[in-house]
């Protein structure tokens, strides 16, 4: 966690995490409030999981290559993890040190909802081995892009299927209702964003929840 929200951290910078099931339009809210905060003088920093690193990027190609259909649970987790730990370290870590706002496509939640979840890992098993990756750090605000399953699908009709992508509709259920219980939990971090929202209210909203943090970066915001 960075200096916005705990104290007794030494990192001057922000982490904000975007998350949601397919098709919930994460990465256009990313894009749309990148440019908005850098037209205030933000410039803010994007990121991405998994992936983010050189690294990271050769294991995300694994990782949705539908050529690694036959790839284990656990196997997947492990892989997730591995890139997440070297996005910490040599990204993230010192962008946060240099005072800067991340932007992070994705975070340590999706593996929660993702391998947890979807895959039927168990939450408690995934977050011990997101403890280790992540190594004490959390994000400072975590937006949930919550959209059911069936309108994300269709959404994605035209686009390129990768691994993940093409599982079954109860797969990315899982998923969706894990979203759901993160939203429900009452951690202070969680924003949830109405995914079915036009792109410009979800900035709206995105934009009125990234105000609450009162941190220094954000304000000219």
């Amino acid at each position: 966690m960075s200096k916005g929200s705990n104290p007794e951290n030494t990192h001057a910078g922000l982490l904000i995490t975007f998350e949601g099931p397919e098709g919930s339009g994460k990465t256009t809210l990313i894009r749309n409030l990148s440019k908005h905060l850098t037209a205030k003088g933000c410039d803010p920093y994007i990121l991405r999981e998994p992936g983010g690193t050189e690294i990271g990027e050769r294991i995300r190609n694994i990782l949705l290559d539908p050529a690694s259909s036959g790839m284990c649970s656990e196997t997947e987790l492990l892989l997730m993890e591995a890139s997440r730990a070297q996005l910490v370290r040599e990204k993230i870590i010192p962008a946060l040190d240099a005072g800067m706002i991340i932007l992070c496509d994705r975070f340590a939640d999706a593996s929660v909802a993702y391998q947890g979840a979807g895959r039927g890992l168990g939450v408690a098993q995934v977050e011990r081995f997101n403890d280790f990756a992540l190594g004490g750090l959390e994000p400072d605000l975590t937006f949930l892009c919550l959209l059911p399953p069936q309108e994300g699908k269709a959404r994605l009709a035209d686009r390129h299927k990768d691994r993940l992508d093409q599982e079954a509709m109860a797969f990315h259920q899982r998923v969706f209702e894990a979203y759901q219980q993160m939203a429900n939990s009452g951690k202070a971090r969680f924003a949830v964003i109405t995914a079915s929202a036009p792109p410009a209210e979800m900035l709206h909203q995105a934009l009125a929840q990234l105000k609450r943090l009162e941190h220094g970066l954000l304000k000219y915001l």
